[in-house]
């Protein structure tokens, strides 16, 4: 586990996959989301902590022991990004049931309350897109509509608030081409939207797992960093091993070994 622990780069940049034909031109050029300014008011919805608490995300208080190891992930992990002037953090996992989704609203969640700061969560996981499902929110299309051109990229993304406290969500939603999307030239538009659009803002981005597909892959090059989810009961070390090998030149922030049951009353851990 220590050597996976290390920031390494991935193996080689992948090429740029176009999009298939069936799926038509870029709807970004066409559709134009970045003509609308990414200040202009959101969508807001309001976050409900019972909805939260019950799907594990506890990371929107102050009080609490299990929010408290999220903001210490929160700073480690800042302080990493900060040193480099990055933006983009991948979250992704070996496999699934690892919980790099908790993991990733989570944190969102706990960059969220620090007073200079600002974060936008992306759900990027096309295979099965569950950070609207932890937060209790909606979405008409969310990414997919987006990359699809049925809407303006700040049209789909919504205010979500709980407290005094708020971020950015764009919800994702499944798609039966989600490998052709993560290596397509609409995906790197959309992700050049994002970074110009929300250039003071930390980006988070929920990947699927790694293991289960080429999507990971794909789009590794284009994110500034990444953050490794491990369950324990569902990560071997095959799995983590075949994980480093993808990603040398990635640098990886940290790895968070989740469900760990050493702390008492604690459902989460991490190195």
């Amino acid at each position: 586990m220590d050597s996976i622990k290390q920031a390494v780069e991935l193996a080689r940049a992948a090429e740029t996959v176009h999009r298939p034909t069936a799926l038509g031109g870029s709807p970004l050029a066409a559709e134009g989301p970045s003509q609308r300014s990414a200040e202009a008011p959101f969508k807001e919805v309001r976050l409900s902590a019972d909805h939260l608490e019950a799907n594990r995300i506890v990371a929107y208080g102050t009080s609490g022991q299990n929010g408290r190891y999220y903001d210490m992930l929160r700073t480690q992990v800042l302080q990493e990004m900060d040193k480099k002037s990055w933006q983009f953090l991948a979250v992704t996992s070996p496999t699934a049931g690892c919980g790099k989704s908790v993991t990733a609203c989570n944190l969102a969640l706990s960059i969220s309350r620090l007073p200079e700061r600002s974060v936008l969560l992306v759900d990027l996981d096309l295979r099965r897109p569950t950070v609207g499902k932890y937060l209790g929110i909606g979405g008409d299309g969310g990414v997919l509509s987006v990359l699809e051109g049925r809407a303006p990229l700040s049209s789909a993304v919504l205010q979500a608030s709980i407290g005094p406290n708020g971020m950015l969500v764009l919800p994702g939603s499944v798609s039966s081409n989600s490998s052709e999307w993560m290596g397509s030239q609409t995906m790197g538009a959309l992700l050049q939207t994002i970074k110009r659009d929300f250039r003071s803002r930390i980006v988070i981005f929920d990947l699927p797992p790694m293991l289960l597909g080429d999507d990971v892959i794909s789009i590794l090059p284009r994110m500034d960093a990444a953050l490794l989810v491990a369950g324990i009961g569902n990560t071997t070390v095959s799995d983590v091993k075949e994980c480093q090998r993808h990603l040398k030149r990635t640098p990886v922030v940290r790895v968070v070994v989740n469900k760990s049951t050493e702390a008492a009353g604690s459902y989460y851990g991490y190195y």
